[in-house]
């Protein structure tokens, strides 16, 4: 079956914008059957990889994942080490080839970062989702983001914990402070679910934080991001400006920082329309070259 008709089928609807036109409009986002005629190696489906990010784990996204694996996708949760953008952009590009056939990639916050640099330049990754993220160009990093717009209560809610270098010396820890965690983090999540994250949150390094990007891969791959407007970690009015800068379809959902726990579906919605539209545009390629 032809990619242009596999991902076919009926529609949903949510609210999107062309970032880079700011036009608005209907998404008709298509969905796949939740039982897939076959598999998805033999539909051509691209595998998802979810790369998470600060004061969360691979966790964070089982509702997603739960969800495209019902729609028939082959994803990877990738455990991002959180020690530095340049460290971590190494882990995930080394995962990512390591796979063969089309790759979509998501990433969640700070992972946004890390999804920008470990892309730049891996023919196999199509598209690109930042999910209440960043999308830098080189020289940016998260301080020098998060200080563009106000909104962000990341800084004063911050714990840090001294921790032996790889130089011998010391560095930092940082981690949300629990009893902040549930209102800056997770502030739309069940009250027990978001008292469990803020335990087992993981924490990023100073450096993570602080590093900036030396290549910016939404520059040559299509990307879509979905703001969240209830966000307390990335101000809303941030993740517009960095939407339209990279010329990227965005959507928009009220939720908190934690929309991957939260609000799952509209987070696979959005891969799912970037996967689609990534197989559209492979199978118009295919068809001119034939």
């Amino acid at each position: 079956m032809p990619l242009g008709e596999m991902f076919g089928g009926p529609s949903s609807s949510s609210v999107l914008h062309t970032a880079s036109s700011g036009r608005c409009g209907i998404s008709k986002g298509l969905r796949m059957s939740a039982t897939p005629d076959m598999s998805a190696q033999e539909a051509g489906m691209p595998t998802v990889v979810l790369v998470h990010g600060a004061f969360a784990g691979s966790s964070s996204w089982n509702g997603v994942i739960a969800n495209l694996r019902g729609r028939g996708y082959p994803v990877i949760a990738v455990a991002n080490p959180l020690r530095g953008v340049q460290k971590d952009a190494a882990y995930v590009r080394a995962l990512l080839d390591s796979l063969s056939g089309p790759v979509v990639m998501a990433a969640h916050s700070y992972g946004g970062l890390v999804m920008t640099e470990a892309a730049a330049g891996a023919s196999n990754v199509k598209a690109l989702v930042y999910v209440a993220s960043v999308s830098p160009d080189v020289g940016e990093s998260v301080i020098g983001l998060l200080g563009m717009y106000p909104g962000s209560q990341l800084a004063t809610s911050i714990n840090m914990v001294p921790i032996p270098s790889d130089d011998g010396g010391m560095t930092m820890d940082q981690y949300i402070l629990q009893d902040k965690f549930p209102e800056v983090f997770a502030a739309d999540v069940d009250p027990g679910t978001a008292e469990i994250m803020a335990a087992t949150q993981r924490p990023a390094s100073a450096s993570a934080q602080e590093e900036g990007v030396t290549k910016a891969a939404w520059k040559t791959i299509p990307s879509w991001t979905l703001i969240t407007t209830q966000d307390l970690g990335i101000p809303p009015d941030l993740q517009r400006f960095l939407a339209d800068r990279a010329g990227s379809t965005a959507v928009e959902v009220a939720a908190s920082h934690a929309v991957a726990v939260s609000q799952p579906g509209p987070v696979a919605d959005l891969i799912d329309t970037a996967a689609r539209a990534t197989a559209r545009s492979m199978q118009m390629s295919k068809s001119r070259q034939g």
